[in-house]
């Protein structure tokens, strides 16, 4: 289904790997904020992004497992500050960090439903930045 050279195909592999570290590294995070939260309203909205990066990743484990024929063994490759504050920034500083690296990633991928799909990621990660940088200066 996948048109790549062999080598073009093992980078693919490797950052759909670390997207779905990231992806999975997010989900944990974004549990442990959502019950820092001081009121409901964020931690609705933590919950809504958390919803959003499991949706990620398991795109992007489909397409992995498509690719390998194998399921990846996902890591936590980012620490969750303990702070909220401090995890508010650690994640709005991901999440524009991973909002450049799918669109990039878009922008090289031939076959169009990875495209979309990193590409769509890309807008859910740059809508998830805005919120955490709401959360940090609308008191």
């Amino acid at each position: 289904m996948y048109l790549y050279r062999q080598t073009e195909t093992q980078g693919i592999i490797e950052d759909i790997r670390n997207a779905i570290n990231g992806e999975y590294s997010a989900i944990q995070c974004y549990q442990k904020l959502a019950q820092k939260a001081p009121n409901r309203q964020q931690r609705e909205q933590i919950q809504e992004i958390r919803q959003d990066e499991i949706k990620h990743y398991q795109r992007f484990m489909q397409i992995y497992t498509s690719l390998t024929g194998q399921q990846p063994q996902p890591q936590i490759t980012e620490e969750c500050p303990d702070n909220y504050t401090e995890g508010l920034i650690a994640s709005f500083k991901d999440e524009q960090e991973t909002t450049d690296f799918y669109l990039e990633f878009s922008e090289q991928a031939r076959t169009p439903y990875i495209k979309e799909v990193f590409r769509s990621a890309a807008a859910d990660e740059q809508n998830h930045a805005v919120w955490f940088l709401s959360f940090l200066t609308i008191k």
